[in-house]
């Protein structure tokens, strides 16, 4: 389960830096990476998107930030 968790954190960075090379230079890394197949575009998104879901899920559940306060 942390390992799950560390995963989605990388992918999800990664997704962070991808957008911002993005932004700036108006490359899109991850349309590059998938050579322009729109199928696999779309399929590393919804990955995107499950990694997105399994933080929340993990943060509601786990509460990391708990001892925080």
């Amino acid at each position: 389960m942390k390992l799950t968790t560390i995963l989605c954190c990388a992918w999800l960075i990664f997704f962070g830096v991808s957008a911002a090379v993005w932004a700036l230079t108006g490359f899109d890394l991850v349309a590059f990476l998938t050579f322009g197949n729109m199928i696999a575009y779309r399929a590393v998104l919804t990955l995107a998107g499950v990694g997105a879901l399994w933080l929340m899920f993990w943060l509601i559940a786990f509460r990391p930030t708990h001892e925080l306060r």
